[in-house]
C-alpha cells in the first residue's frame, strides 16, 4: 500500500496580482459584491483591464481595517483568473490571501504597481 503524496497549497501570480494559500479568512473581513458577475480582485488604472475570476464559484473578501483582502474558490474544480494583457492563469481551489505588488521608490511612500 503506497501513501498518497502531499501536495502543499501553491502560490499564483499573474501581473501585479498575488495569490498565497491561506488557512482563515478572518473573521472581520466582509465579502465584497461582484461586479456583473464577476470578482475583481485589480481593477487597471492605466488601460482599464483587470484580473478578474467568475462570481459564481469565487468569493471576495476585504479586512479594511488591515488593508487585505481574500479570496474563497467555492468549487471542487480549478477557476481561472483572467487579465487582458496576461495568460489564463489556472487557480486550484482553496483560500487564497490577495496581495497588491508594491514598487519601491527610494524617499517616498510604497505605491501600488500599475499593470
Amino acid at each position: 500500500m503506497t501513501a498518497a503524496k502531499y501536495q502543499a497549497p501553491q502560490s499564483y501570480r499573474q501581473g501585479d496580482v498575488l495569490l498565497m494559500p491561506c488557512g482563515a479568512i478572518p473573521r472581520s473581513a466582509q465579502e465584497e459584491t461582484a461586479e456583473d458577475g464577476r470578482v475583481v480582485l485589480a481593477h487597471g488604472e492605466r488601460t482599464g483591464h483587470a484580473h478578474i475570476m467568475p462570481a459564481d464559484r469565487v468569493s471576495y473578501f476585504r479586512d479594511d481595517g488591515n488593508g487585505q483582502a481574500f479570496l474563497r474558490i467555492n468549487s471542487e474544480e480549478p477557476v481561472a483568473l483572467t487579465h487582458e494583457e496576461h495568460a489564463p492563469l489556472t487557480v486550484q481551489p482553496g483560500t487564497y490571501r490577495v496581495v497588491l505588488q508594491r514598487e519601491y521608490q527610494p524617499r517616498s511612500a510604497p505605491r501600488t504597481v500599475v499593470d
